[in-house]
């Protein structure tokens, strides 16, 4: 069963149809909302700052997601894809947003909708990215536009596939 630890006298908010992996921890104030999954040794610390996710959403295996106190809460929209060892730390990141793998978000950024962050990437904080691009090194850095193949394998893409592997593992298959 997943480590769900309250924290400064905030419990953990999480929908019924969200599906936790049994190692991953959550503490605080956090609020997970409906078919999103938390996977496999993921933290997500509600202790300094609230943290909301949406509905649809899927945080990878790995990934860390906080805040820093006294700074902006740390939301994620609903239909974020946050892949495998992100760090999602203080930023805002609205619906349908691709985080790539290993990629870094940090304080005061605002994500806009239907951008891509690639792998390995770092958005430095108080940045701003447009919708419908692709964002890409260190700092990123816009890449090129999204292409409307790109947008339904990517970011729709990768929300629904989530859904359905968390269904799986809900029904034991």
């Amino acid at each position: 069963m997943a480590l769900i630890i309250p924290y400064g006298g905030d419990t953990p908010i999480i929908d019924e149809s969200a599906w936790i992996a049994e190692n991953a921890t959550i503490t605080g104030n956090v609020t997970i909302g409906a078919e999103s999954s938390i996977w496999f040794q993921t933290v997500i610390r509600g202790d300094v700052n609230k943290i909301q996710i949406g509905k649809r959403v899927n945080i990878q295996d790995g990934s860390m997601v906080h805040g820093t106190y006294g700074r902006n809460d740390t939301i994620l929209e609903d239909g974020v894809s946050v892949g495998h060892r992100a760090i999602i730390h203080g930023c805002h990141i609205k619906e349908n947003v691709l985080i790539g793998m290993g990629a870094i978000v940090l304080d005061d950024a605002i994500l806009e909708p239907g951008c891509i962050v690639a792998a390995g990437a770092v958005v430095t904080s108080g940045s701003k990215l447009e919708s419908g691009f692709i964002y890409a090194g260190i700092p990123a850095k816009k890449i090129k536009p999204i292409s409307p193949e790109q947008a339904m394998i990517y970011l729709k893409g990768t929300s629904d596939a989530y859904v359905k592997y968390s269904q799986n593992y809900r029904e034991g298959e």
